[in-house]
C-alpha cells in the first residue's frame, strides 16, 4: 500500500498526516502558522514535513508523493498561489509544488482547499461513488468544489469552484460599493452572520454564540439564522440550476448544526429549485471533518500523477 504526505494549509494551522491510497490518515500533526512574519509559511511547512518524516521512522523516498490543500486561489498548472492568497499572511505568489518536489525528490501538487474537500468526500466520504457533487464549505469565508461527471471542475488555471466569490447581490455589484461586497461569502459565511448580528446591535461576536442563543430559543438569533440560511440556500439553488448535481454537501464546522442549519438549507433549496432538479436531490452535511483537506490533497495528487 502506497503512503503519501497529506497537507492542509489554513489561515491559522498547517495540518499534516500520512495518507494511504485508501484514504486512511495516520500520524496527524498540526503546526501553527507564524502570523508575526518571522517565519514564512513555506518554512513552517518544511519544518513540519521534516518532523513528520522523522517521527514516522521512514525516509522521504518511502512516500509516493506530497499532496497539498491550501486556502486561496491556487494555480494548479504552475503549482503556485495566485494573487488572492486568502487570509494566510504573505501567501500570495508563493511557489509550493516545485520547491517541495525538489527538496524531497517526490511528485507534489497543490490544489484549493474547497476542491480538495469535494474530492475527499466523493472518494471516501458522504458522496462516495457519486459523480455529480457540489460541496459548499462554510467558515470565515465560503469555499467549495464542484465535481461534474466524476471530474473536478478546475477551469483553465485551477481557479474553478471559487463559489464564495460569485456575486449574489447585483445592487451592490453595480452601485459602486465594491465587487467584494456583492460576493456570496459576504452573506453566506459565518463572518456574514456575525456582521448581521452586529448590524442589529447584538453583542454576539462569533457564530458559536449565535447558535447557542438560537438553540435556547432566542428570537433574535432564530430570525438571523433564518435570514442567513436564506442567503446560503439562494446560492446553492443557483449552483444546482447550473450543475444539476445528485448531492449537495455542506461542510465546515457549522455543518454539525443539523436542525439549525443543514435542515433549513435543505428545505429551502428543495423548495426553490425547479421540481425536475429537486427530484432525487440530496442536501446533507459533509462527513470527513478536519481530515478532508489532507485526504483530498492526496486524491488530487493521485489523479494527476502516474
Amino acid at each position: 500500500m502506497s503512503k503519501y504526505l497529506g497537507i492542509d494549509i489554513g489561515g491559522t494551522f498547517i495540518k499534516l498526516g500520512i495518507v494511504d491510497d485508501a484514504g486512511s490518515v495516520s500520524m496527524r500533526r498540526e503546526v501553527p502558522i507564524d502570523r508575526s512574519g518571522s517565519e514564512t509559511v513555506m518554512e513552517t511547512l518544511v519544518r513540519g514535513i521534516d518532523a513528520l518524516i522523522e517521527d514516522s521512522g521512514l525516509k522521504a523516498d518511502d512516500f509516493a508523493g506530497i499532496g497539498v490543500s491550501a486556502a486561496g486561489c491556487i494555480n494548479t498548472k504552475t503549482g503556485c498561489v495566485a494573487e488572492n492568497g486568502g487570509n494566510i499572511p504573505d501567501w500570495s505568489f508563493t511557489s509550493v509544488a516545485g520547491p517541495l518536489s525538489e527538496r524531497y525528490g517526490l511528485p507534489a501538487t497543490i490544489a484549493n482547499d474547497g476542491n480538495c474537500v469535494a474530492l475527499a468526500e466523493a472518494w471516501i466520504g458522504a458522496a462516495k461513488g457519486i459523480r455529480d457533487v457540489i460541496c459548499v464549505v462554510l467558515g470565515t469565508g465560503v469555499g467549495g468544489g464542484i465535481i461534474s461527471g466524476g471530474r473536478l471542475i478546475e477551469g483553465s488555471h485551477g481557479y474553478g469552484g471559487e463559489i464564495g466569490h460569485f456575486p449574489t447581490h447585483a445592487d451592490l455589484l453595480m452601485t459602486g460599493n465594491g465587487k467584494w461586497a456583492s460576493h456570496y461569502e459576504t452573506f453566506a459565511s459565518t463572518s456574514g452572520l456575525v456582521r448581521m448580528a452586529e448590524a442589529n446591535g447584538l453583542d454576539w461576536h462569533d457564530g458559536r454564540t449565535i447558535f447557542e442563543a438560537a438553540a435556547a430559543g432566542n428570537g433574535d438569533a432564530l430570525r438571523m439564522l433564518d435570514g442567513w440560511t436564506d442567503e446560503i440556500a439562494a446560492g446553492i439553488t443557483g449552483l444546482v440550476h447550473i450543475f444539476d448535481p445528485e448531492v449537495v454537501l455542506i461542510g465546515g464546522g457549522v455543518s454539525a448544526q443539523e436542525e439549525l442549519l443543514v435542515k433549513p438549507v435543505r428545505d429551502k433549496v428543495l423548495k426553490t429549485a425547479t421540481p425536475d432538479m429537486a427530484n432525487d436531490l440530496t442536501v446533507k452535511a459533509a462527513a470527513l471533518g478536519n481530515t478532508a483537506g489532507m485526504v483530498g490533497a492526496v486524491r488530487y495528487l493521485m489523479d494527476h500523477t502516474v
